[in-house]
C-alpha cells in the first residue's frame, strides 16, 4: 500500500529518530512534492555518554545535526519543542505543545513511533521517550487537535481545530509499505549527518532492516519502510488543505 500526501508531519522524540524511522519515506515523499515537517519533542541533550559532556553542550550539536539531515531529505521545517531528553512525559503541557504544531501545520498525515512497542526482538528495549512521542501522536489525533474545548488558548492564537486525516505508526506490524529502493542512499546520507551519534556505522544494519521489511511487503521491493496506517476519512471525502 502506498499513498501520496500533500503534507506530512513527522513527530519524533529525539534528533535522528525520524531519519532512522522513515528517512527513506521522507526522501521519497519530498521528491514527489510532499511538504514534510519535522517536530522533535525533546532537546536531544542525553545523546552522549562521554565523561564531562553536559546537556547544555550536547543539545545544540544534536540540533545542528538534525537540521543538516533534514536538509538532505528535503524537509521544509524542523521544530524543537525543548522537552528534556530522557524525561519526556505525556501531560497537558506536552499535549498542548504538540497540538499547537498540528493545528498550525495541518498535515494530511502524521508519522510517529508505535507507542505499543516495548521491545524489538531480543536485543533492544524501546526508549521511554519513543513511547511517549507515540502516545502524544495518539492524543493529538484524539481528542486534542479536533476538539474545540481542548486548549482554548490555542484559539486565541488563531489555531482552529483540525481533524488529522491519517496517522502512520512506524511498527513491526506494518500494513502499509513505501518502496525506498531509490532513496535508501539518501536516508543513509542523512543519518551520517548525525556525527555525534556514530550513525555512519549503522549502514549495514539499515540496509538489512530495509530488506527484511521489503520482503514482508511481498511487493518485490528491494528496500522498504513499513507502517501501521490509520485513516480517519473516506477515500471520497475531501481532505483539508494544509
Amino acid at each position: 500500500m502506498e499513498r501520496s500526501f500533500a503534507s506530512a508531519l513527522v513527530l519524533m522524540a529525539h534528533p535522528d529518530d525520524g531519519d532512522f524511522m522513515c528517512g527513506g519515506t521522507v526522501a521519497a515523499w519530498t521528491g514527489a512534492g510532499t511538504e514534510v515537517h519535522y517536530v522533535i519533542v525533546t532537546d536531544g541533550s542525553a545523546g552522549s555518554n562521554e565523561p564531562g559532556k553536559t546537556r547544555a553542550e550536547i543539545a545544540p550539536v544534536r540540533e545542528r545535526e538534525q537540521r543538516a539531515a533534514a536538509e538532505i531529505l528535503g524537509v521544509k521545517s524542523v521544530t524543537f519543542l525543548g522537552e528534556v531528553d530522557g524525561m519526556l512525559e505525556v501531560n497537558l503541557d506536552t499535549r498542548r505543545k504538540v497540538c499547537r504544531e498540528v493545528r498550525r501545520l495541518r498535515p494530511e498525515v502524521i508519522v510517529a513511533p508505535d507507542p505499543s512497542r516495548l521491545w524489538y526482538g531480543n536485543e533492544y528495549v524501546n526508549h521511554w521517550d519513543h513511547k511517549q512521542a507515540g502516545l502524544l501522536a495518539l492524543t493529538v489525533v484524539m481528542p486534542d487537535a479536533p476538539t474545540r474545548p481542548m486548549f482554548p488558548e490555542l484559539l486565541g492564537e488563531g489555531l482552529e481545530p483540525f481533524e488529522v486525516p491519517n496517522l502512520w505508526l512506524a511498527t513491526a506490524d506494518a500494513d502499509a509499505f513505501v518502496d525506498i529502493t531509490g532513496t535508501i542512499d539518501t536516508k543513509i546520507e542523512a543519518l551520517k549527518a548525525h556525527v555525534s551519534q556514530g550513525t555512519a556505522e549503522a549502514e549495514p544494519r539499515i540496509r538489512e532492516r530495509a530488506e527484511a521489511i521489503a520482503a514482508l511487503s511481498e511487493k518485490g521491493y528491494r528496500y522498504a519502510e513499513g507502517f501501521k496506517a490509520l485513516r480517519f476519512v473516506d477515500d471520497d471525502e475531501e481532505v483539508p488543505a494544509p
